[in-house]
């Protein structure tokens, strides 16, 4: 089946990017409950899972939204972030003021009329319910997603300046042909299909331009959200994420090491996934500095890139670089 989108000229001057913390969260959330997991992620699931065991979390109103036996759950819980995505308190901001008609309009649509218990009492106090799911939503992050937040939000950052250089140079038709195998671009129509769609049917669009959204612990497929008072997002799988998680943990291999030295060998590894200068003298335990005069000799070298991502800068093995280092693990 097909989901169509039909974007006018102000439709496609208002679309913008953005990364969204609590999209993060949420995704996270549903892969530890196995909906669905990706290979990709196994290494942060297995540390979650033990992080969970040790200190339970109590998502006692969210789980139910969020894990279940339905083929959706409700939208209101990832709204369209209003800035660039700079910070999960205004991720949750932004749910917390989601109007009363749009939470009960979306429970139903997600569990219909007889809605369960739990559901129902949200449906009936939708202020005071959405205050206690921020709440969960704000500890499930502190303590599952923040400690990761910084290399996860280099590789949303990555994705986004690809993006950026995809348009500039090929417009919107490169953009959105290059930005999953399901998603087409033709005669100013943006259609999505896959096996997960089981009716055909147009997108009704919010107010303003398309948001899309990268997502890192999030499926291999894109989601769009059908039906929202404010911007219709699009979430979509990141690239590079197959090394956000193993980047750096295998030991370079001994021709790189001879050929480059150990330090500069470990850094080569380490940026199998996007990194800034603190990240990376952070992950391997030496100076900013240090860091810097040996990315120095590999951006000369062609063996890392870099790019500006905001107010950070990303640096990233090239091609030559990975094929130097050898497979990742």
């Amino acid at each position: 089946m097909t989901l169509t989108i039909d974007l006018g000229v102000a439709e496609l001057a208002a679309t913008r990017f953005a990364v969204s913390p609590l999209s993060e969260t949420v995704s996270g959330l549903q892969q530890l409950g196995n909906h669905p997991r990706r290979a990709v992620n196994l290494r942060w699931l297995r540390w979650a899972e033990d992080e969970v065991v040790r200190n339970p979390l109590d998502l006692t109103r969210t789980w139910p939204l969020i894990v279940n036996d339905r083929s959706s759950w409700p939208g209101f819980l990832i709204p369209a972030p209003r800035g660039t995505g700079e910070s999960i308190e205004d991720d949750l901001a932004a749910m917390r003021g989601t109007t009363a008609r749009y939470v009960r309009s979306s429970l139903q649509r997600v569990f219909g009329d007889e809605l369960p218990a739990d559901v129902a009492e949200l449906a009936a106090k939708p202020a005071a319910g959405l205050r206690t799911i921020a709440t969960e939503l704000r500890t499930a992050y502190d303590r599952l997603i923040a400690p990761h937040w910084s290399r996860i939000r280099a590789v949303l950052d990555a994705d986004v300046a690809y993006r950026a250089k995809q348009l500039a140079a090929g417009g919107v038709e490169k953009l959105f042909t290059d930005l999953h195998p399901d998603l087409r671009w033709q005669d100013g129509r943006l259609t999505l299909d896959g096996p997960r769609l089981r009716t055909q049917r147009t997108v009704h669009l919010g107010p303003g331009g398309l948001v899309f959204i990268p997502v890192a612990l999030g499926s291999s497929h894109v989601m769009i959200k059908g039906h929202t008072p404010t911007q219709t997002t699009v979430r979509y799988p990141a690239r590079g994420v197959g090394a956000l998680w193993t980047a750096g943990t295998q030991a370079p291999s001994g021709g790189t090491v001879r050929l480059l030295g150990r330090a500069r060998a470990e850094l080569l590894e380490a940026l199998r996934s996007p990194a800034t200068t603190t990240d990376l003298a952070r992950a391997l335990g030496v100076t900013p500095s240090a860091v810097s005069q040996h990315l120095r000799v590999l951006l000369e070298n062609g063996l890392v890139a870099r790019e500006r991502a905001g107010r950070n800068v990303l640096y990233l093995t090239t091609a030559l670089g990975t094929s130097l280092s050898g497979p990742g693990s």
